[in-house]
């Protein structure tokens, strides 16, 4: 058998800022300057020491997982008994679109869900310093009509769909990967999630039209954060399964074969779930009358500008959701939200009445020209 900004209450303010615990970001000690080969890189005599006190193996296998509300990657590496700790944690530069899943070439989604990597992915050529393919589209991107190409992680901090580092980042991240590799790791497993899959988290987006997708993302999630092992991941029925015994096979679009989580795992995950409903009901009270205003990727890239001034045109940081988005009053955002329609079908209308324009002009006739739309745009 094979384990196959309304300003919210203080209570509010806390909930948000515990999903992330105010961890500090690690500082990347690698000057490419002193690079002289970006695959022979070596890692640095610090991080070298830090795995040594954390019990790891320089080649001992290594997981990807990425926060895109937080915008944080983290490196977790297997320790002397197989265990992952979190060695890295880093700020992701920029990532494109807004919280929920890939879906098709263009959106400027970046992807979301569980992605095994192989040596092949590895890109050192990358015009984006360094790469590696994430494997978008998956076998169960693919079962749901999901579709896209070259969606990386990569240098240069400037995104279309991807999550772009700096270049010191992603040299030491390529580094780490490659290691990993040597070591005998076959695939190293991406974890792309929206966010920590806390209950509070949970709960503040439970009104998202993605929550059916990542409430099926969660309990992988879960099984992670409790055995502190990469989950094995299968597909079936168009969906994702977590750490499932069968004597059966798999087919991702197919019927799932009959399966059951290990005893071992069943038993921690109904002491966990017990704890996260528990959890689950006090955030949905806190949070009763308030809805999460989930902010475009212009409104993330405002609240950053500043960074790119003396930067290069390409260097374009994102911001992170959580400092651009804001708890609101349902009604307060179901009148933004009337409001921005309004405006946008104003702007369509002034378009239609300016191509007008052009037309008539052309044929030698005059018409009126259009007037701006006098109102503000939505708070």
């Amino acid at each position: 058998m094979r384990l196959t900004h309304l300003v919210a209450t203080a209570a509010i303010v806390a909930l948000l800022s515990s999903c992330t615990a105010n961890e500090a970001m690690d500082t990347v000690d690698v000057n490419l300057k002193n690079v002289s080969s970006k695959v022979n890189y070596q890692l640095s005599g610090k991080i070298v020491q830090k795995m040594q006190a954390m019990s790891m193996a320089k080649d001992s296998p290594i997981m990807l997982r990425i926060f895109k509300e937080e915008g944080v990657l983290e490196v977790w590496k297997a320790n002397s008994s197989n265990r992952f700790e979190m060695l890295r944690q880093y700020k992701i530069c920029a990532w494109s679109g807004k919280l929920g899943p890939k879906v098709k070439e263009g959106d400027r989604q970046a992807p979301e869900g569980f992605y095994p990597i192989s040596p092949g992915q590895m890109n050192p050529n990358s015009s984006y310093y360094l790469a590696i393919n994430t494997g978008f589209p998956n076998r169960f991107d693919q079962a749901n009509g999901r579709y896209g190409t070259n969606l990386m992680i990569h240098g240069a901090c400037s995104s279309s769909g991807c999550y772009s580092m700096t270049d010191e980042q992603m040299q030491e991240i390529f580094a780490l990967s490659r290691d990993a590799y040597k070591g005998g790791q076959q695939a190293i497993q991406l974890q792309a999630l929206p966010f920590r899959m806390t209950a509070e988290n949970m709960a503040r987006h439970r009104n998202s039209p993605n929550i059916d997708f990542w409430n099926m993302l969660k309990p992988g999630y879960d099984q992670f954060e409790i055995s502190k092992r990469p989950p094995e991941v299968n597909i079936c029925e168009k969906k994702y399964v977590f750490n499932q015994q069968t004597d059966g096979k798999f087919s991702p679009a197919g019927q799932c074969p009959a399966m059951s989580t290990p005893a071992v795992m069943q038993g921690a995950l109904a002491a966990y779930n017990k704890k996260y409903n528990e959890d689950y009901a006090k955030a949905t009270k806190k949070l009763d009358g308030m809805v999460w205003y989930e902010p475009t990727e212009a409104e993330r890239k405002a609240i950053v500008a500043k960074q790119r001034v003396g930067k290069e045109l390409a260097y374009a940081p994102t911001g992170t959701s959580l400092d651009a988005g804001k708890l609101m009053k349902v009604a307060d955002l179901e009148k933004q939200e009337a409001r921005r329609a309004e405006l946008e079908e104003a702007k369509k209308a002034i378009e239609i009445q300016k191509a007008e324009l052009e037309k008539s002009t052309r044929n030698g006739k005059s018409v009126p020209v259009p007037a701006e739309n006098p109102a503000a745009a939505p708070g």
